[in-house]
């Protein structure tokens, strides 16, 4: 099943993509696609459901995300384009919630921003409470999968030394959706198509069969250093072709469109502003 969450900033509903990929109203089932509904998705026929007329701005699919968990460095063809070692161990830093906004958004880059770049992920959404989980056990825990694009200003990441948080959480640095799929219509989950184009060139094409550590490790091993819980969305890295792999490098600018798409999860169409 495909779900959603449509309408304004802070006035989503929740809906459905019906078989021919039409909007249905989900409200007078659940009254949010948050918090424990997540652990028990609506199994109803979306037909049956009111069609949403027009075509109404889609927001994250998620609502009230208590964590943006990411993962650094888990496909071995990015590590090898940065020139880094494959971590032994899981590479894990967070991104601010505040930065979520939905997958057709505009993309503002910060005031003093030079090195804004992209990274297409694929992101699970978390649905019942997880804690010391197994990695057998790891996908009882998951409510479904959607794209995220953990955007990036590299000269704050890199340069301002600390922690990358900070290169991380600028508002809108966080697309997620547009659609929460879950996990029994994802087919092979280490054999997803990722993609990302900027103005419609082609920059970053991957696999996650390339994942240095699967999705069942990833929960399982978060889950045994937080708590995690209902809603809370990680985002599992990204292949290679990021701007600040290239020679020379290249960044975002004002007016650049961003097409970010994985296999079953849709796409993500963003444009490129400046905040401030």
């Amino acid at each position: 099943m495909r779900f959603v969450r449509y309408g304004e900033p802070g006035q989503e509903r929740p809906g459905m993509l019906d078989a021919e990929g039409r909007l249905r109203d989900l409200s007078g089932v659940v009254p949010d696609l948050a918090g424990a509904v997540l652990g028990k998705l609506p199994n109803i026929d979306p037909n049956g459901l009111p069609l949403v007329d027009g075509s109404p701005r889609l927001g994250p699919p998620v609502g009230q995300i208590g964590k943006f968990i990411c993962i650094g460095l888990n496909y071995s063809d990015h590590a090898a384009e940065l020139g880094a070692t494959p971590p032994d161990h899981p590479v894990v830093f967070m991104k601010a919630t505040s930065a979520i906004c939905g997958p057709n958004d505009t993309i503002l880059m910060p005031r003093g921003s030079q090195k804004t770049d992209w990274e297409v992920e694929l992101a699970i959404v978390i649905g019942k409470p997880a804690k010391y989980v197994s990695e057998a056990d790891a996908m009882d825990h998951v409510a479904g999968f959607c794209i995220a694009n953990d955007v990036s200003e590299r000269s704050f990441q890199m340069e301002l030394s600390g922690q990358w948080t900070k290169g991380k959480s600028a508002d809108t640095f966080g697309p997620i959706g547009p659609w929460l799929v879950t996990p029994d219509e994802m087919g092979d989950l280490d054999d997803l198509d990722l993609s990302l184009e900027v103005n419609g060139e082609r920059m970053q094409t991957g696999s996650s069969r390339y994942m240095i550590f699967p999705i069942p490790l990833i929960v399982s091993h978060l889950s045994h250093v937080m708590s995690l819980h209902p809603g809370d969305v990680i985002a599992t890295g990204t292949p290679p072709g990021v701007g600040m792999g290239m020679t020379p490098p290249r960044f975002l600018s004002e007016g650049d469109e961003v097409v970010a798409k994985i296999s079953g999860l849709g796409e993500q169409r963003l444009t490129v502003g400046r905040d401030g």
